[in-house]
């Protein structure tokens, strides 16, 4: 979705008639370069009339939408009781009518994933809304007569009026935590709406305000089984009503609690064999095909499985073009192969996102509720801590022993509120300015990307260090990172992606569940594990968790090393004017040489795929990164 609103109303719905328009077999696109003019909905409710924009019964409200309303049968049945003539099936009709009747307070009554748009004619309001979570993506940019908004970056900076220029600000958040956070783009001038917000743009006026928010003050809880049977029942409620298609769906099965939990609650509920997918690595310690197949074969799904062994120099300019910024989780490379995995054969899948976030489920939130209790310490102490703490997480490999201890030491060097920011930081601050350009280090010397997190975790409600951290990953990373790793890797291959867990009655409940139901004597997600245990194989329950990972440190030893060398080094490289070049080849050689620098070299070449095939006019298309059209 893309558009651009002035006050002519005829020009706004010539520019909506544009962008909702979807092609002859309802699918979104991403095939050849007009894919940048904007992003089609794929379809999967009301194939047949659902199409884009829509419009209340004179006309004076219109609306485009990207994503799917769950609760849209009791929506519709309201609004045809208050007399609407809903002229489509399906949940995007609702929109208009909500409008109609509640204002921009409609976001209030929508349940499921979405970012719209919908323009007021008579008032010339504009109102755009992004889901409570983020599943779906909204920029937006701006002048005094004028507003823009996308699903996608890449359609903004189709406008020959839009000037591509790097915010400094937003790389340097960027290296702290592989993702731009909102309300940052990469682009100066060019925003993302945060989750759970608003904005209305009202004659030249933006007004930008929070709908929604965890309350993370935990309940009295007297009898554990009564929660453990109400998570039963809001994880297969969550999950039927996301069952509801008229496209094949299926899921992703990873082998975690998670995602084996919703397939599950899938197989239970559905009169058909659950389709199931499984992404797996030749080295051992990433591989968890044994456990989805302890699922799979637990409840008789179609499984299906894929080994990632193709070549990683095909796939990395791919993920740049979809990618519409930066982006250096380095889990978006098997996740976009589980995602063209289904596309072969579904067209939605449902995951396990948003378990971890709800249950405590992460094992660093182990860690962290360890040093939540490490005072802080006087300024020498804490210096010497942090030293040392860097030699062992850099000369260490990732989930070894001294590796874990070293961060320890980096937390303990840190206050309270800013250890979890040190430990999700890729870069420290330090660590930045020493690979800046001396005109770079100048600019941003004053920016403390910590503070992003800091002020969350201080504002929280919860009233537990691990309580807090829980809701800083809510708000910063499950968007920033999680969500948009899925739902570009997902919409790349026209596949739409699901997420029981993040139902947002399901998160308010778990929200208020004492942090002693989640983690205990170093044990996570207790209370999920104790409630889905009589669903799933009891050995499985017993597995530590392992997450979605990929052998990087070894990608940079053996096949990117060529790459990656070549890539950060160039001419075109070092005269971008960001990087010192002595600092990346510092990087480069002591990764070779044993210490693991994986994460910081493979942050900076994300940006650099990203900015050859971006940040210049003209820069790379869909066809010249060598991407395929999507299946049928």
């Amino acid at each position: 979705m893309v558009s651009t609103l002035h006050p002519d109303p005829a020009l706004v719905r010539r520019m909506c008639d544009v962008i909702a328009h979807r092609g002859p077999d309802g699918d979104g696109f991403h095939d050849d370069e007009h894919a940048a003019l904007g992003m089609r909905r794929l379809a999967i409710i009301d194939v047949a009339t659902g199409d884009q924009p829509v419009y209340n019964e004179d006309e004076r409200i219109v609306a485009v939408f990207n994503g799917e309303i769950y609760n849209f049968a009791e929506l519709r049945r309201d609004l045809a009781l208050r007399g609407h003539r809903l002229r489509a099936a399906g949940d995007s009709d609702c929109l208009v009518h909500l409008y109609e009747e509640h204002g921009a307070d409609m976001v209030q009554r929508l349940r499921g994933m979405f970012a719209f748009a919908v323009w007021d004619r008579d008032r010339q309001r504009l109102v755009l809304a992004r889901d409570r979570v983020g599943k779906k993506p909204l920029y937006w940019r701006a002048d005094h007569t004028s507003i823009w908004f996308a699903s996608e970056l890449k359609s903004l900076t189709r406008d020959p009026g839009m000037h591509r220029e790097l915010d400094p600000v937003a790389l340097h958040h960027y290296l702290s935590y592989q993702y731009v956070p909102a309300p940052w783009s990469i682009y100066q001038d060019v925003h993302k709406l945060p989750p759970g917000h608003l904005l209305v743009w009202e004659r030249g006026r933006i007004e930008v305000r929070r709908y929604w928010e965890l309350d993370r003050t935990p309940r009295k809880v007297t009898d554990e089984r009564q929660e453990e049977e109400r998570l039963r029942e809001l994880l297969l409620e969550s999950t039927r009503i996301r069952m509801v298609s008229e496209r094949p769906i299926g899921a992703f099965l990873s082998g975690g609690i998670d995602s084996s939990a919703v397939v599950a609650a899938m197989a239970m509920q559905s009169r058909e064999q659950v389709k199931t997918f499984c992404i797996g690595f030749e080295e051992s310690r990433y591989d968890e095909r044994h456990k989805a197949r302890m699922v799979a074969e637990r409840y008789g799904t179609d499984h299906h499985e894929l080994v990632v062994t193709t070549n990683l120099l095909d796939i990395l300019p791919r993920l740049a073009w979809h990618f519409d910024e930066p982006f250096a989780d380095s889990s978006a490379v098997p996740s976009f192969y589980v995602a063209k995995l289904s596309r072969g054969h579904v067209t939605v899948a449902l995951n396990g996102d948003g378990g971890d976030e709800c249950f405590g489920g992460y094992q660093r939130y182990a860690l962290m509720n360890l040093a939540g209790r490490i005072p802080a310490l006087p300024p020498a102490l804490a210096a010497l801590s942090a030293r040392i703490g860097t030699l062992l997480t850099e000369r260490n490999d990732s989930g070894s022993v001294p590796r874990r201890l070293g961060r320890l030491l980096r937390f303990a060097a840190e206050r309270p509120a800013r250890r979890y920011p040190d430990l999700m930081s890729c870069f420290t601050q330090e660590q930045k300015l020493e690979v800046y350009t001396d005109s770079f280090r100048e600019r941003l010397a004053e920016v403390d990307s910590y503070a992003l997190l800091e002020t969350v975790f201080e504002s929280s409600t919860a009233d537990t260090h691990l309580g807090r951290i829980m809701d800083v990953d809510t708000v910063t990373y499950l968007p920033g990172d999680l969500l948009v790793k899925v739902d570009i890797s997902t919409m790349a291959n026209s596949l739409e992606a699901r997420s029981p867990f993040l139902d947002h009655h399901l998160m308010e409940w778990a929200a208020g569940l004492p942090t002693a139901l989640n983690l205990r004597r170093g044990q996570t997600k207790l209370l999920l594990k104790r409630a889905v245990a009589p669903w799933l194989p009891a050995e499985l329950l017993r597995y530590p968790k392992q997450g979605f990972g990929v052998p990087l440190a070894s990608w940079l030893r053996g096949e990117l090393r060529e790459l990656a060398h070549d890539v950060l080094t160039d001419d075109t490289a070092r005269n971008r004017g960001v990087f010192r070049p002595a600092a990346v080849r510092g990087l480069l050689r002591r990764h070779i040489e044993g210490a693991d620098h994986s994460g910081r070299l493979w942050t900076l070449l994300q940006f650099e795929l990203w900015h050859r095939a971006h940040a210049v006019a003209g820069g790379a298309t869909v066809a010249a990164a060598a991407c395929p059209a999507p299946l049928p």
